[in-house]
């Protein structure tokens, strides 16, 4: 007879934790990201894969098949709220238009962790990024002060409409009226596209041809530009944002002046972390802002990490 009572109990606990849904691994977490093409999210992807791996959870990523597609990325969406993952990381393609996509992820109760763009609205369990604004007014400063605070410069901005590039060429238009010296000659988006870079930057060669200064709103498109002047057999001091391999690479040999830090591996860890955190009752801030730091030849060491050896960061080392 005990031990038929012991039994019983010890069923009836048993479905009680299971019916609490209490996790402690194995859960599911679906990440969306912009593009295939641009490294920012690759190191992105890379970093929410280790951050589940080191925490034993699964990742699903969802890329729109074309870059950047706000109607690809809504299918997406539909299609991840059929299959329920546990929790979703979301950096979406664009912060309004995609924002229904959102409130149906919040309709179906799916805890959602926001990472690089702010969505417009919606409910998310915290944003993990960059204060897009500060990075770029840090990047403008340092490169019009090489620049010695005189001649033309050019911008090249990220994709119209999206809100990093938005604020980051806030900052760089704020550092514009602080060096009075230093003239804007052109101001052009390219879309964070390499290619787009060099094409728009050949372009403004010929009508600009005292051009000292690109101030590209990420890696890529600094990296396309200074092909472009390669081209021309001209050189140009150029700072990118993001902090990529490549970035690394270039500045290293002295071809790239710098770039602002925008770790998108660091953020693919952390905003990873915070949805497998949620799940499993632990702490989580509303906001996990970076500082803005501008990476070149005396500091460059640190970020400069082969993939094979990159590990997640701990959480409290970043998260205070």
């Amino acid at each position: 007879m005990f031990s038929e009572i012991s039994a019983i109990s010890a069923w009836v606990v048993v479905n009680a934790i299971a019916s609490s849904h209490v996790y402690a691994d194995g859960e599911k977490i679906a990440v969306f990201t912009k593009n295939q093409t641009n490294p920012y999210f690759q190191m992105l992807r890379m970093g929410a894969d280790n951050a589940a791996k080191q925490m034993n959870a699964r990742v699903t990523h969802y890329v729109p098949t074309r870059p950047d597609s706000i109607p690809d990325q809504m299918s997406q969406i539909e299609d991840v709220i059929t299959k329920r993952p546990d929790a979703i990381v979301f950096v979406p393609v664009d912060f309004k238009a995609v924002a229904p996509g959102l409130l149906k992820m919040n309709a179906a109760k799916i805890p959602v962790v926001n990472v690089t763009d702010r969505v417009e609205k919606g409910q998310v369990v915290t944003f993990v990024g960059l204060d897009d604004y500060s990075v770029g007014l840090a990047t403008a400063r340092y490169l019009f002060k090489k620049m010695n605070g005189t001649g033309g410069v050019v911008i090249l901005e990220g994709v119209r409409g999206v809100l990093t590039a938005s604020e980051r060429l806030r900052g760089f238009k704020q550092a514009l009226t602080e060096f009075p010296g230093v003239k804007l000659l052109a101001s052009q988006p390219a879309n964070y596209q390499r290619l787009a870079a060099l094409n728009v930057t050949e372009n403004l060669l010929q009508s600009h041809p005292n051009i000292a200064g690109i101030l590209a709103a990420n890696d890529a498109m600094a990296l396309g530009a200074l092909e472009a002047f390669d081209g021309a057999n001209r050189k140009v001091l150029a700072i990118g944002i993001n902090g990529t391999k490549e970035a690394m690479d270039a500045i290293k040999v002295g071809r790239l002046l710098a770039s602002g830090d925008n770790n998108g591996y660091v953020q693919g860890c952390i905003g990873t972390m915070a949805a497998i955190r949620q799940l499993r009752k632990m702490p989580v801030p509303k906001d996990v802002v970076f500082p803005a730091i501008v990476i070149d030849s005396s500091n460059y060491k640190a970020y400069d990490i082969p993939d094979a050896q990159r590990s997640c960061p701990r959480w409290d080392s970043v998260v205070k």
